[in-house]
Order: structure tokens, then sequence, then C-alpha cells
């Protein structure tokens, strides 16, 4: 069984790994260089937590804590863009794969964002708002950062998905426990988000 500290930081590592990939993606689909692909990757991968941090005092904030997330971020960011600049398939099929990873560190980071919270002492509706936060916050700065307006602002279900899956991950924890609450709130966020882009793709 994993302590809380544990599963804070097993969450935030992968979470830290997608946001910077779809970051990366990002980057390439609106023809950053490898500098500003990187500097997109690490806003991305810490900037939902960072207000998060910010937000409930705890600072400093949490990469500069402990540099694992952003030695993570870092080298994710520039394999990923790399890879993607030689993709196949042009716009199209990048912008699904941004949606993908974006599904996946909307999910992991929101799951992040509710257990700091509740380690911090915060209320379980607070901690599901700012699960939100943590969630959407990296993704709407990328967006910003890109000149585009933010997936949180037009895309149905974004936000509200987030604090669904925060939600039911506080009231489902006390009956089937830590492991199962996880897998259903991930599972529920990324699975409908992804069918949400599959959808509006065709």
């Amino acid at each position: 069984m994993f302590d809380l500290n544990s599963i804070i930081v097993i969450l935030t590592i992968p979470a830290t790994a997608v946001m910077a990939a779809s970051a990366a993606i990002q980057a390439v689909r609106f023809d950053f260089d490898l500098f500003g692909a990187t500097f997109l990757a690490v806003i991305t991968a810490v900037g939902g937590g960072t207000i998060r941090d910010i937000l409930i005092g705890a600072t400093p904030v949490f990469w500069l804590r402990d540099i694992t997330f952003l030695i993570t971020a870092v080298p994710v960011g520039i394999i990923t863009y790399f890879i993607v600049a030689r993709m196949q398939g042009g716009q199209g099929q990048r912008f699904r794969l941004l949606s993908y990873f974006d599904a996946v560190g909307l999910a992991l980071f929101t799951l992040v964002g509710v257990k700091v919270a509740i380690n911090a002492g915060i209320s379980p509706v607070m901690a599901a708002i700012l699960g939100g936060i943590t969630g959407v916050g990296g993704g709407m700065l990328r967006d910003v950062l890109c000149g585009v307006t933010p997936t949180i602002l037009k895309s149905d279900f974004y936000a509200t998905l987030s604090l669904i899956g925060a939600a039911l991950y506080l009231f489902s924890v006390p009956y089937l426990g830590e492991e199962i609450s996880l897998a259903s709130s991930f599972a529920l966020i990324t699975v409908v988000r992804i069918a949400i882009v599959a959808r509006n793709a065709t």
C-alpha cells in the first residue's frame, strides 16, 4: 500500500511527461523552434500545479522543491518535438495526437490536484475545484502562449469533465478504496474526453 506522498509522486511524473509531450506537439503545429518547444513543454507540465500550489500557499512550488519534474519535462519535450516534426499525416493527425495526450494529462493532473489539496487540509469541495485547476491549468497556459483560444473556453465538457472526475474520486474512495477510485476517475476523464475528441473529428 502506497502512502499519500508516494501516490502524488507516482501520478505527477507521468502527468508531467504527457503534458510536456502535448506541448511539444503543439509547438510543432505552430512552428516553434527547439528552445520554444522546450520552454512550452516545461510551462505546460508544471503550470497547473504551480497555480494550485500558489493558491494553497505551498511555496516553494512543487517543481522548485523536487527537480524530478523538470528532469522529466525537458527530455520528453525535446524527444517528442523531434518525433512529431518528422511525422507524416499533417496537422490533423498532430491535433488528434495532441488531444489524446491532453486527455491523459487532464485526468492525471486532476487527480494529483485533488490529492495535494486533501493532503493540505483543504475541504473536499475545494479539493475538487483545485483538482480541476491543476488539470486544466497547464493546457490553458500552453494555448495562451501559442496564441489560440484555450481549450477550457471553447471545448465541450473539458473543465466540467475534470470536476466530475475529481468529485467521483472523492465520493468513491471511502467505499471503493484508493486504487479503484483512482482508476475509475482516471478512466472516466480519459475515455470520455477521447470519445468527445473522436466524435468532433468525424
